[in-house]
C-alpha cells in the first residue's frame, strides 16, 4: 500500500504570543500550520512513514501557501480542492489563537473559524476509489472534531470509513466530542459517529466522549483522582465493547494539571482482553496543546510498526509527553531512540 497513515482535515494556522504572554496582552506572535488530525500524522511522518492529508485550500491565498510549505517540511503529503475565496467575506483558513499559560495562569484558546474552507469538504472532492483501491492506505485516522465540523464533513468521514473498511484499511477513530459543534445536531451526529465507531479498529476517547458522542452509559461512580479515572474507564469500556465489538483497541490519556508547566501524565489501553496502563508520572510542560494528539500519533506508529501492544502505549505516552515540550502542537521526534529516552526519563545530553 502506498500510504502508511492518512487523514481528512481542515488545515488552519495557530498564532501564539511570544514569551508566554496571554492573548490580548502579548503583541508579538509566532505562527504555525495546524490541525488536530495532521498533528496525529506528524510522528509517523517524522520517522519516515508515508502520510497524507485530504484537505481544502483557498485558491491563491498566502496562508494556503504557508500551510502547504509547512506540510512539505513535515513530510506530510496533501491533496484536495482549491476553493475560490469569493471576495473579502468569502472563504479562508481558520485561525487558532492560543497562549501557553504559565504557572497558575492556565492557557486559553480562542478559535476564529468563520468562513472556514475546510467545512466545505465533501466525498466528491476526492477520488476515493484511487486512494483506497489503487494506491492503498494501511490506516485511516478520523477525528470527531472534523467529522462534526459541518454536515458535509460528517458525510465525508462516513464515506471514508466505508471505503476504508471495504479495502482493508484499518480505521482509528478519536471521538473528540465538542459540545459547541454538536449543539442542535445531536441526532445527526450520533448516527454518523455510531456508524464510524462500528467500523473502527481503534477507538480513542475519554469517559465524556463515549457518553456524549456514542450514548454509552457512564460509570456508576468515580472520583476525580487518576486511579479512580482508570477504574471508571475500564468499567465503561466493557459497555463500549458490547455495543462496538469490532474494535480491537480502546485507549485514552490521563492528565492531572498541577500547574501550566507541570502535569501528571498517564495513559490506559485495552487490546483484546488485556489492559495496559502507563501510570501517571510528572512531566514538564512548555505548551500543553497537542499532548493528546501526540499520544495517538505514537500509539498508531507502534501499531503500524507491528510492535507488541505494551510498546504502543509506552511510545504513545512518550510522544505525547514530547509534544508538550515543543512550541508547536505536535511531536517531531528525531528518531525512535529519542522517544524511548523520554519514556525512560533520560534527559541527558546526546553528543
Amino acid at each position: 500500500m502506498k500510504y502508511d497513515l492518512i487523514t481528512a482535515t481542515s488545515m488552519g494556522v495557530r498564532i501564539t504570543p511570544m514569551f508566554r504572554q496571554p492573548v490580548g496582552i502579548g503583541n508579538t506572535y509566532t505562527m504555525q500550520a495546524t490541525s488536530a488530525e495532521s498533528n496525529v500524522l506528524n510522528v509517523a511522518a517524522s520517522l519516515g512513514m508515508n502520510t497524507k492529508v485530504l484537505t481544502a485550500f483557498v485558491e491563491g491565498s498566502p496562508i494556503a501557501a504557508f500551510i502547504k510549505g509547512e506540510l512539505r517540511r513535515r513530510n506530510i503529503g496533501y491533496e484536495g480542492p482549491e476553493v475560490k475565496q469569493g471576495g473579502p467575506w468569502g472563504y479562508r483558513h481558520q485561525f487558532n489563537i492560543a497562549d501557553s499559560g504559565f504557572g497558575m495562569r492556565g492557557p486559553r484558546v480562542h478559535n476564529d473559524r468563520a468562513g472556514e474552507v475546510g467545512r466545505t469538504l465533501k466525498a466528491q472532492d476526492f477520488d476515493l476509489e484511487k486512494i483506497f483501491a489503487q494506491e492503498g492506505a494501511r490506516m485511516m485516522h478520523i477525528s470527531g472534531l472534523f467529522a462534526a465540523l459541518s454536515p458535509e464533513t460528517g458525510k465525508l468521514c462516513l464515506k471514508l470509513s466505508e471505503y476504508a473498511k471495504q479495502h482493508g484499511t484499518r480505521i482509528s477513530f478519536d471521538l473528540n466530542y465538542r459540545a459547541s459543534f454538536w449543539e442542535g445536531r445531536e441526532a445527526e451526529l450520533r448516527d454518523i459517529f455510531s456508524q464510524i465507531a462500528a467500523r473502527a479498529d481503534v477507538l480513542i476517547g475519554n469517559e465524556e466522549d463515549f457518553q456524549l458522542a456514542l450514548g454509552i452509559q457512564g460509570p456508576e461512580a468515580g472520583g476525580k483522582d487518576l486511579s479512580s479515572k482508570i477504574e471508571s474507564f475500564k468499567e465503561m469500556i466493557g459497555r463500549v465493547k458490547a455495543v462496538y465489538p469490532g474494535a480491537s483497541t480502546y485507549a485514552t490519556t490521563l492528565r492531572q494539571v498541577i500547574s501550566a508547566n507541570t502535569h501528571m501524565w498517564g495513559a490506559i489501553m485495552l487490546h483484546g482482553d488485556e489492559w495496559y496502563v502507563e501510570q501517571p508520572r510528572e512531566i514538564n510542560v512548555f505548551d500543553r496543546i497537542g499532548g493528546g494528539d501526540g499520544f495517538v500519533a505514537g500509539m498508531l506508529y507502534g501499531i503500524l510498526k507491528g510492535w507488541e501492544p505494551e510498546k504502543w502505549i509506552r511510545f504513545g505516552w512518550a510522544t505525547g509527553a514530547m509534544a508538550v515540550t515543543m512550541a508547536e502542537d505536535y511531536a517531531t521526534p528525531a528518531d525512535e531512540e529519542q522517544v524511548w529516552s523520554v519514556w525512560k526519563g533520560n534527559a541527558r545530553v546526546k553528543r
